[in-house]
This record gives structure tokens, C-alpha cells and sequence, in this order.
């Protein structure tokens, strides 16, 4: 019999995650995926799973599961209180639950996305070729609501055979490494110097698709339109504000506004774990 698992309350908002849909921008379809790649990997090796197995995103905390059969779980990425069962558990290690157990997640006091990740893999049926949900694309399974029912898979690795995965905690201030262009001849020659030389706040417009960032201006050096070019996860592309807008997993595969920088692949991690109200800051790599 498969294992299922209950939704007691979806917290702020959680999806199924994977490693994502490579390789299809050229019929429309972005990578999608985790927005911090690193946190879904590390909870899915935590439970012996392979890295790619489909997990749980969830935005603040807040969620809380109940399973109907025994079961390994571990929770990653924003720090948050962890309870199973009713007995409290840190972050970062392998987590026992029975059936009929409650996995409880309280409110992430740092960081913005959990994850949540259990032996086996959240077995949704896959749509091209992954099980992530694409909120911009409208692909894979909903978000999470009360009273759905997700199947565990049975596909697993060999347990880690480690009981903490000890991690740097977030970063208050994150300094995020770009580089520049492919658009910065766009821009007044002081912009780039600008952008890596100042703060610049999230809004509260964050989601998977990006986060929009407040600050100095970034001055444009021309006019006109830019017809619509490749983007990628990472752009800091600026519309005619000024203000930077940062892609994030569910970002569009094209874009029409030019673009200063790109946030190093290593940096996405950070970036994804960036709230609203916190400051970020950015440095050529």
C-alpha cells in the first residue's frame, strides 16, 4: 500500500519542487525548479533519497502534515521549530515519524523558503519530465491545501548514515556576487559602480518568479525598447524605474527590459532565501 501523505494546513504557501524542467526554453518552458537548489538537495540526501526527488517548498513555515505510515523526513533551509509527533526536532537531520504523526512547522525566523523532504519523494505524477510546480507556467501539480493527499514514492538511496548536516546560518545582510551584463552599455557608465556599491531592500513583491528591489536608481544611457531576449535565472533586469527586478526559479524565458548583471549560479541559493524587508547587497565576482 502506498504511504500517503496529509495536508493539515499548507502553511503561507508550499508546492511540490524537483530539480526542475532543463532544456526546454525553446518552446516556452522555464527550468522551474527549487528557488534554493541547495536546500532541496541536502534534505533529499539527508533521507537517502537521490538528489532530484520531488520535495515540499514552503514559503515561511507554517505547514503541517500528517502521515499514514512510518516514514524518514528532514527539514532544510530557512530555520524554523520542528515538531513530529509531538517531540521537537532541529533542522538539518533525519526525522522519524509513525503513522498517524504530525509534522509541524512554526514560522521561519530567518530566511524565507523551507524544505521538506521524505524517503521516498513526493510521487505526483510528473509533467514534462519533472514533478516541480511552475507558478508562472502553470505546470505540475497545484500549490498545497488542506485536506490533499500526497503519495510517497519507493524509489530511495542508501540512508546517509548521518544524523546532522551542520550548516552557516543565513546571512543577514547577503552580498550576492554578479556579473556584469549582458545589457550594462545600456546604462550610464556610474550605474554598475551603483548597483555593487549600494544597499538595496526587497519589497513585499517577492514570489518564485523574482524579487523587486528598492534603492538608487539605476540610470538608463538610452532610450527605446529592447526586443525580447533570452533570460536566465539570477538577471537583474531594470525597467524604466530604475529598480532592479531579480529572477528567481519561475522567472519567464524571455525578457524585454535590459539587463545590468546576473547573480552567479552560486549565489541563487542566497538570493532565494532573501524576505521582504531585508537588505541585499551585490559585488562583481
Amino acid at each position: 500500500m502506498t504511504a500517503k501523505i496529509e495536508v493539515i494546513h499548507p502553511g503561507v504557501f508550499t508546492t511540490v519542487q524537483d530539480l526542475g524542467r532543463p532544456g526546454l526554453a525553446a518552446i516556452g518552458v522555464g527550468r522551474s525548479g527549487a528557488a534554493d537548489r541547495g536546500s532541496l538537495r541536502l534534505a533529499n540526501r539527508l533521507v537517502g533519497n537521490p538528489e532530484s526527488h520531488a520535495a515540499l517548498e514552503c514559503v515561511l513555515g507554517g505547514l503541517v502534515l500528517r502521515f499514514s505510515a512510518r516514514a524518514t523526513v528532514a527539514v532544510t533551509g530557512a530555520p524554523c521549530s520542528i515538531t513530529a509527533g509531538g517531540r521537537a526536532f532541529g533542522p538539518d537531520s533525519p526525522i522519524p515519524v509513525g503513522p498517524g504523526d504530525e509534522l509541524v512547522l512554526g514560522m521561519a525566523s530567518q530566511g524565507l523558503r523551507c524544505y521538506v523532504a521524505v524517503r521516498g519523494g513526493i510521487d505526483v505524477p510528473p509533467v514534462l519530465g519533472a514533478r516541480a510546480t511552475d507558478t508562472l507556467g502553470k505546470l505540475g501539480p497545484p500549490a498545497l491545501s488542506a485536506g490533499m493527499t500526497l503519495p510517497v514514492g519507493e524509489q530511495v538511496s542508501t540512508h546517509p548514515a548521518v544524523d546532522l548536516a551542520p550548516r552557516a546560518p543565513l546571512a543577514v545582510e547577503p552580498v550576492l556576487r554578479v556579473t556584469a551584463g549582458p545589457r550594462a552599455s545600456w546604462f550610464t557608465a556610474d550605474s554598475l559602480s551603483t548597483l555593487v556599491s549600494s544597499g538595496y531592500v526587497a519589497t513585499a513583491d517577492v514570489d518564485r518568479v523574482g524579487v523587486r528591489l528598492e534603492g538608487p536608481v539605476l540610470s538608463r544611457a538610452r532610450g527605446g525598447e529592447l526586443p525580447p531576449e533570452a533570460a536566465v535565472p539570477g538577471a537583474l533586469q531594470v525597467p524604466p524605474s530604475g529598480q532592479p527586478i531579480l529572477f528567481l526559479a519561475d522567472h519567464p524565458v524571455t525578457g524585454g527590459y535590459p539587463v545590468i548583471a546576473v547573480v552567479d549560479e552560486a549565489d541563487l541559493d542566497q538570493a532565494a532565501q532573501v524576505r521582504p524587508g531585508q537588505r541585499v547587497r551585490f559585488r562583481l565576482s
